[in-house]
C-alpha cells in the first residue's frame, strides 16, 4: 500500500498494521487506526518521520482520550534517527517515532443485518 496507508506485516513478520503519518488531515490518521483497532489487528504501529512526529502523537492521543478512552494501551514507543539522503545529494539525519497502540477491551457485538432472518427454529 502507499506509505501513508496502512498494511499488515511489519519488518520481523508479525501480524501487525502500520498507520504512516504523512501530510493528510490528522483525522485521515485517526479513523485510519481505529479501523485497524476494530478489525482485530494486533498492535498498530503508527510511525512518522521528522516533521510528522508530532501529528502521530496527536493522533495517538485523540484516540486514547477522546475516541476510546480506556480501551486502548500504548505500547513501548520506539525512537530512532535514519539517515537520508536528500534531494542535493547529502545525507541528513532524520528523527523517527513507532508507537504501538492495542486494544484492551474486547470489541463490541456486530449487530445482525437487518435482512437476515432472526435466529430460532426454522
Amino acid at each position: 500500500m502507499t506509505p501513508e496507508g496502512p498494511s499488515r506485516r511489519n519488518d520481523r513478520g508479525n501480524d501487525s498494521a502500520h498507520v504512516y503519518i504523512g501530510a493528510r488531515p490528522t483525522m485521515t490518521y485517526v479513523f485510519q487506526v481505529v479501523a485497524q483497532l476494530n478489525s482485530g489487528a494486533g498492535p498498530v504501529l503508527v510511525k512518522a518521520r521528522g516533521a510528522t512526529i508530532s501529528k502521530a502523537v496527536d493522533v495517538v492521543e485523540v484516540i486514547r482520550r477522546r475516541l476510546l478512552p480506556g480501551d486502548v494501551a500504548v505500547g513501548a514507543i520506539e525512537i530512532a534517527t535514519e539517515r537520508l539522503t536528500n534531494r542535493d545529494g547529502r545525507d541528513t539525519n532524520v528523527s523517527s517515532i513507532t508507537i504501538p497502540l492495542t486494544r484492551t477491551t474486547p470489541l463490541p457485538p456486530v449487530p445482525p443485518s437487518p435482512s437476515a432472518p432472526p435466529p430460532g427454529p426454522s
